[in-house]
C-alpha cells in the first residue's frame, strides 16, 4: 500500500475543511509550536496526529476499525502527560491489508526521522532472531536493547514484525515493560509504544467478513466485539506465535487488538489509484483494469477477497505501464 501524503493539509486547514474548532485543537497547536522550539519535546518525538488521521483517511483502504482504533488509542495515550503504562497495540489480519503500512505511518508521524529515527526500533524474526536454538541469547539481548534504548529515550517506538515467526518464549522478556509500574530495571518506560504485527487471526477475520457479506450486512457494521475474542483465541492456540505462553495476552497487557479486514476489488482499485498518484501518473483505466484482472481473489465461489491485498500493487503497476 503506497505511503502517500498528497492532499493532507496542516492542522489549521484541516480544521477549516471539517469545520471543527475546539479547545483541544488549539491546545495541540500550542504544543506543536512549543515543541518546535524544543521546550518540552523528547528526543526527536514530534507527534502529528492530524497528519496521521489525514493519511489514514485518504490512503488506508477498507479498514474502518483499524483506523478508528489506532487514532483513538494514540490520542488517549499522547494526551496523558503521565501514562500509567506504555501504549501496546497488536495488529492482526490477512497479508496486504495495511498492517505494515500503518506501522510505517506511526513512525513517520510520531518521529521527525520516521523509520530512520534512532528511537524507532524495528525487529524482524528473519533478521534479528533467525535461530530458535539461540533463544536464551536473544532474550538477553532483547531485554538489554529495550532497557538501554528506553534509558536513552523514554519516547521510543518498538515494532515487532511477523510475530507468527518469532521463537516461542522470546516475548516473555517484554512482559515487565508492558504493564503499569513506575520503573523497570531502573528505567521509566511508560511513554514507550510497542506495536506487534502478525497474520494470526486473519482467517478468522476473513470468515466474519464473509459471513457479514453473505448476510448482506454493511462492512462498516462489523464491530470489534465480533472480532476480538476470535483473534485472541487464534493467537492463544497458536504455539508458533510470539505471544505463546508469554503472559502478554493472559495478563491483558494489550491496549488494543487491531483487526485488518480482507480487501475487496474496489479496495484494491483504491490502492492502484493511490500508487499511480504517488508515481505522478494519471489514473489510466486500462492500467487499473489490468492490475485488477491480474490479481487473484477468494473464496473460489464468491471471488470476493484479494489473496495478496494491496501488497503486490506497486510491482504489478510497473509491469503494465
Amino acid at each position: 500500500m503506497a505511503a502517500a501524503t498528497r492532499g493532507c493539509r496542516p492542522w489549521g486547514s484541516f480544521l477549516g475543511l471539517l469545520g471543527l474548532v475546539s479547545v483541544a485543537a488549539a491546545a495541540w497547536d500550542v504544543a506543536s509550536l512549543r515543541c518546535n522550539f524544543g521546550s518540552f519535546c523528547e528526543c526527536d518525538f514530534r507527534p502529528d496526529l492530524p497528519g496521521l488521521e489525514c493519511d489514514l483517511a485518504q490512503h488506508l483502504a477498507g479498514q474502518h476499525l483499524a483506523r478508528a482504533l489506532v487514532v483513538k488509542s494514540l490520542k488517549a495515550f499522547l494526551q496523558d502527560p503521565t501514562p500509567a503504562k506504555p501504549l501496546v497495540l497488536s495488529l492482526h489480519g490477512w497479508t496486504g491489508t495495511g498492517k505494515s503500512y500503518v506501522s510505517s505511518l506511526l513512525a513517520r508521524y510520531l518521529f521527525r526521522g520516521g523509520l530512520r529515527s534512532p528511537h524507532v526500533h524495528h525487529f524482524s524474526p528473519i533478521i534479528h532472531f533467525p535461530h530458535p536454538s539461540h533463544i536464551e541469547r536473544y532474550k538477553k539481548d532483547l531485554k538489554s536493547w529495550v532497557q538501554g534504548n528506553l534509558t536513552a529515550c523514554g519516547r521510543s517506538l518498538f515494532l515487532f514484525d511477523e510475530m507468527d515467526k518469532l521463537p516461542p518464549g522470546l516475548m516473555e522478556v517484554l512482559r515487565p515493560f508492558l504493564g503499569s509500574s513506575w520503573v523497570v530495571y531502573g528505567t521509566n518506560y511508560r511513554k514507550a509504544i510497542f506495536i506487534f504485527i502478525s497474520n494470526s487471526g486473519g482467517e478468522q477475520i476473513n470468515q466474519v467478513v464473509l459471513e457479514a457479506w453473505r448476510s448482506r450486512r454493511e462492512r462498516e457494521e462489523i464491530s470489534l466485539q465480533e472480532l476480538e475474542p476470535t483473534i485472541s483465541r487464534a493467537v492463544l492456540d497458536n504455539p508458533h506465535h510470539g505471544f505463546w505462553r508469554s503472559g502478554i495476552l493472559e495478563e491483558h497487557l494489550l491496549d488494543a487488538i487491531v483487526p485488518f479486514l480482507p480487501l475487496q476489488r474496489h479496495h484494491v482499485r483504491h490502492c492502484v489509484l493511490n500508487e499511480l498518484a504517488q508515481l505522478g501518473l494519471e489514473p489510466r483505466e486500462e492500467v487499473v483494469r489490468a492490475v485488477l484482472d491480474s490479481a487473484t481473489f477468494f473464496p473460489e465461489d464468491e471471488q470476493l477477497f484479494s489473496s495478496n491485498g494491496c501488497k503486490t500493487v506497486a510491482s504489478r503497476i510497473a509491469f503494465f505501464l
